[in-house]
């Protein structure tokens, strides 16, 4: 599933699961657009080892929520590359301007993590597709307990403007499926060197102790890599009658039910990585029936 001399575009790559994104379509040999918001040597540091694996690409500072902005890095690709294979809309704003519930959130928070999302989702694609030919690769990252569930509160505004992502993803899929033009969503679970990261270390060990335990069914929680590994799936020649489609790259955590968790059903990680699950012990009487 080679995508040498195919051109692609990952926002917020200079990081995270943006990073491990870039990182995998490089080493199936397309060539790459890194942008960062804040840190540019670490972008400069994503290219390096873009390069390391025979690949090259750019480095390029996008603000998501500005439109303008948007604009630039279409005509910056466009510069760069002349065409656009591959576009991966990843990049989110910062936690501390959208972070809080939703009986408290300010109207300024919520229009930032929607502005970043839906918004510049909207812009990038449209844009995009005006230098992107035929058989073209389009993914969004988006998160499902946020978009899906209610429980993480201060998630509120950033949930919201995931589900208008992943909306707007099937509306795509139908405008540009005659051109060949695949669109779909990536959801990962907890990750590393992610949004997890920026939690406190307690709640970090937590999420961790409990997804180990089962939460996450393969018992551990996913890389920038594996994530990085589903997108280029979903770009490569072989994934093109996909498209519309939110894919759940989370070890089947998506599978488990908070109702019935896994501590209840008495699932116990073991050396050998074995789940067993006790059950009542039947009667007699319901043996014979």
């Amino acid at each position: 599933m080679s995508l040498a001399g195919r051109n692609a575009l990952v926002t917020g790559s200079s990081r995270g699961i943006g990073r491990g994104i870039a990182l995998k379509l490089a080493e199936r040999g397309a060539h790459v657009g890194i942008t960062y918001y804040q840190n540019e040597q670490s972008a400069k540091d994503v290219l390096k080892q873009v390069r390391e694996v025979g690949s090259d690409g750019f480095v390029t500072q996008v603000d998501v929520c500005d439109a303008d902005a948007i604009d630039r890095l279409i005509q910056r690709t466009r510069s760069e590359f002349g065409t656009l294979d591959i576009l991966v809309s990843n990049a989110r704003s910062e936690i501390p301007t959208f972070y809080e519930p939703p009986l408290d959130i300010a109207a300024e928070k919520w229009d930032t993590a929607c502005n970043s999302q839906g918004k510049a989702f909207l812009l990038e694609v449209q844009k995009a597709a005006t230098i992107m030919g035929q058989g073209g690769r389009i993914i969004a990252v988006t998160y499902a307990d946020g978009s899906r569930t209610g429980s993480w509160l201060p998630w509120v505004a950033m949930g919201s403007a995931k589900a208008a992502m992943e909306s707007l993803v099937r509306y795509f899929a139908v405008a540009l499926a005659r051109r060949g033009i695949t669109v779909n969503a990536v959801s990962p679970g907890f990750t590393e060197d992610s949004v997890l990261n920026s939690l406190p270390e307690a709640v970090q060990d937590m999420v961790r102790e409990w997804h180990g335990q089962g939460w996450t069914p393969m018992g551990r929680l996913g890389t920038p890599a594996d994530i990085g590994n589903v997108v280029a799936l979903l770009c490569s020649a072989e994934a093109g009658w996909i498209t519309g489609q939110t894919i759940y790259a989370d070890g089947g955590a998506s599978l488990v039910s908070g109702g019935l968790p896994p501590a209840i059903q008495g699932w116990e990680a073991s050396p050998r990585d074995e789940r067993q699950v006790a059950m009542p012990a039947a009667s007699e009487a319901e043996m014979v029936r």
